[in-house]
């Protein structure tokens, strides 16, 4: 692996950013929206609206050029006004050519919609990584990249050029990390896992000495020296951002790198467990059921038969 613990995870992960379309309004006008298990995501493109949450919190303003992403589980409402009832996606009639619905009586909004691909982070890596809802506002570090990304997708999505359902899935994921990004700027809101502990700069060169060589067998001393610590120090503070203890975090790690093996080739179990450093076969077996919840073997026929 690579010392870049961020490309790392989105390698494991296979996320994949896909946008599927969008919607110009104007006038009075809600709409419901829900990502169906997949992370949500909405940029927009122009003008202002309101974000409203299934869990009753106060309306989120959004303006030209935020971005938000939620993790899929949940609905929630865009809308230029909190009291409108708000329309299904279904019953908005959608331009073939461009993906692009409308809704009320204008076009001062233009939202462009897509989601990120997940089916392949069975240990829900990502999406255990971020909160229930991302909001990166215009004004964010990441936000002028974002802008041009969000403007050369709309081109694509408009354009209808040889090439851009491929232009469009790639632009998506280069948001996507900006996003990512974005959060590690932002970490205070992230809840504990991989990406809040990457956030801290004194926790980070021990993430990247276990995401360089996961096989060794990394002493918790060796890991705090790096991070310039005591050991009970860097165990608690990493505990406290990473939600688990730093060689807990490895075995899991381990264990998401396993399963990418196991999903992409053939190799036999017994070289998977060497490479990962466990000294048997059964023992790496022993590992795996504990946390995915399957046998290797189990789980490699489950994905891939």
């Amino acid at each position: 692996m690579s010392v870049d613990p961020l490309s790392d995870a989105l390698a494991v992960a296979d996320a994949r950013g896909v946008f599927s379309g969008g919607f110009t309004a104007g006038g009075r006008w809600a709409i419901r929206l829900r990502g169906r298990d997949k992370l949500k995501v909405n940029v927009l493109a122009r003008g202002s609206c309101l974000l409203i949450t299934e869990n009753g919190s106060e309306p989120v303003a959004l303006s030209e050029g935020d971005i938000v992403i939620s993790d899929g589980r949940r609905s929630y409402v865009l809308c230029s006004d909190p009291t409108l009832p708000p329309t299904d996606p279904a019953e908005v009639v959608v331009d073939p050519d461009t993906a692009i619905g409308a809704l009320g009586g204008g076009e001062e909004v233009l939202c462009v919609s897509g989601h990120i691909d997940l089916d392949r982070d069975s240990g829900d890596l990502l999406r255990r990584a971020l909160p229930d809802l991302v909001h990166v506002r215009s004004g964010a570090t990441e936000a002028p990249v974002l802008r041009w990304l969000a403007g050369q997708l709309v081109t694509e999505m408009r354009g209808g050029r040889a090439g851009s359902a491929f232009s469009s899935d790639h632009l998506a994921q280069l948001m996507f990390v900006q996003v990512l990004r974005a959060c590690l700027h932002e970490s205070a809101g992230l809840p504990p896992g991989w990406l809040r502990a990457l956030a801290d700069d004194r926790l980070a060169p021990a993430l990247r000495l276990m995401h360089a060589d996961p096989a060794r067998q990394w002493r918790l001393e060796e890991l705090a020296r790096a991070a310039a610590m005591s050991r009970t120090t860097f165990a608690v503070r990493f505990r406290d951002a990473a939600g688990v203890p730093p060689l807990t975090y490895l075995q899991n790690w381990r264990m998401s790198l396993a399963a990418r093996a196991l999903r992409e080739d053939s190799a036999p179990v017994a070289e998977l467990a060497r490479s990962l450093g466990y000294g048997s076969e059964s023992a790496f077996s022993h590992a795996f059921k504990r946390t995915v919840g399957l046998s290797p073997r189990r789980y490699r026929d489950t994905v891939t038969g």
